[in-house]
């Protein structure tokens, strides 16, 4: 092995066991990582100019390609389609949030089924899995679990099985669309795939997933649920349009809402670029809140944004110096050109690894190494890239560090007075994990080979 490519790999593996270990916030960690890479890797060792300019990809903007894509461009270094993708995302999300949407949706479906403790546990993952489809899973848990500990409360119910519920059932959701998780998003832009080449492969594999989830994490739970035995007094209850701190801001933020799924639905179809999608879903959102505007950015999440950035940057150090080309060859190489082990080596070592790592960096690792699998083995890059997916969406269920969303709910529900340890929450929803990832299995073996 070259300097190069040895510092590559120490940089990697260290920014990786930081994020484990976090006890340094992970933006920066990447960072720190991501500026050792070009100093480093890139100055000291390779001596290169081109490689440095290649990661930091600041002339994409310039192109036509970056806003309006009609054919397939690769591409290296920091993916900034994800980055502002993500972040015209979080800006409509916060306009949302602002209007009361989610509350007034949550307070609605409890209406809805007249505050029965079963119906609501089964109709809230299944909108946990939906709204995850089109809004980040983090969010959407931090609002339903906020919700369900203020309906726990009034309904005399456990709030922690439900809350497990949503978690699970928002990761599987998020597989589903490209827009749904961040690790479907490095892959969509890395790629090329489409809002809809996604819903129609790993959505309907999540699908059919959630149908058996919901029926296991019924049963899974059902001794802990129970129904009150006097019957709701509904004028005690609030209100769903209580929920709508201002109805003007509520319709517009819902219409844009709405905008932007079409706009991923047909972006395949328009050519717009996911860049071009979340910068114009920003703007309107801006515009429409008009004084508010400001402190809808103020609240924008710069942290995993700047993590994005940094990550790009040490993953580029690894594909620069041809280190995901040797660990390319040797999947093909365990393989033997076997289709069908490599399609499973992918998919549950994605699930595996995402169970304790983030799955974040592990996506944005796997997308160089699934593209050399692609061109030396000759299996289709979009089989490989679907059982990438899978595994790290699903994977990333089985234990509390696995995905942000997990630590976001497991959060609200300690600062409630629900604290939920490792044995509780791997007990449940580490078997629905293995489940979900054997139904994947099948799934892709059916599909594609």
């Amino acid at each position: 092995m070259s300097a190069a490519q040895i510092f590559a790999v120490i940089i990697f593996v260290g920014m990786f066991i930081m994020i484990v270990l976090d006890k340094i916030e992970r933006h920066y960690v990447t960072l720190g990582s991501g500026i050792l890479t070009l100093a480093v890797v890139f100055g000291i060792c390779m001596h290169s100019g081109s490689a440095i300019m290649d990661t930091l990809a600041i002339k994409s903007f310039a192109t036509k390609d970056f806003w309006y894509q009609v054919t397939e461009s690769e591409s290296k270094g920091i993916n900034w389609a994800t980055i502002i993708f993500i972040a015209g995302m979080m800006v409509m999300v916060e306009g949302m949030a602002k209007a009361g949407f989610f509350r007034w949706l949550c307070m609605k479906i409890a209406y809805l089924v007249k505050c029965k403790t079963v119906p609501i546990f089964i109709t809230f993952m299944i909108m946990a899995a939906v709204l995850s489809m089109f809004i980040d899973s983090i969010t959407v848990i931090m609002f339903l679990a906020a919700v369900t500990i203020e309906l726990s409360s009034l309904l005399k119910f456990n709030p922690v099985p439900m809350i497990l519920s949503e978690i699970f059932c928002a990761n599987l959701g998020g597989s589903a669309t490209m827009c749904g998780d961040p690790p479907n998003i490095i892959i969509g832009t890395s790629l090329g795939f489409s809002f809809f080449d996604f819903l129609t492969n790993t959505g309907l594999c999540a699908g059919i997933s959630l149908a058996v989830s919901v029926v296991f994490l019924y049963f899974a739970f059902r001794k802990e649920f129970t129904d009150t035995k006097e019957k709701v007094d509904m004028s005690k209850f609030p209100k769903p349009s209580e929920a709508i701190t201002n109805k003007k801001d509520f319709i517009i933020s819902s219409i844009i809402f709405g905008l932007a799924v079409l706009l991923l639905v047909t972006h395949a179809t328009t050519h717009l670029t996911v860049a071009t999608i979340g910068l114009f879903i920003a703007a309107i959102t801006l515009i429409a809140f008009g004084k508010h505007a400001m402190e809808l950015i103020k609240k924008v999440d710069y942290k995993t944004l700047l993590f994005f950035i940094g990550l790009f940057v040490v993953v580029s150090g690894l594909e620069e110096t041809g280190i995901l080309k040797l660990i390319a060859n040797f999947i093909g190489d365990i393989s033997g050109g076997n289709v069908m082990l490599m399609l499973a080596i992918i998919l549950w070592v994605s699930a595996i690894a995402s169970a304790f790592v983030d799955n974040i960096p592990f996506a944005a690792t796997m997308v160089p190494i699934i593209q050399s699998l692609a061109e030396t083995s000759g299996v289709p890059i979009s089989t490989l890239a679907w059982g990438l997916a899978m595994g790290t969406d699903i994977g990333g269920s089985a234990t509390p560090i696995g995905a942000s969303a997990n630590v976001v709910g497991t959060s609200v529900a300690q600062k409630n007075g629900y604290p939920i340890g490792w044995g509780r929450y791997c007990k449940k929803l580490a078997p629905a994990t293995v489940i979900v990832l054997a139904i994947s299995t099948v799934y892709l073996f059916v599909r594609y080979l």
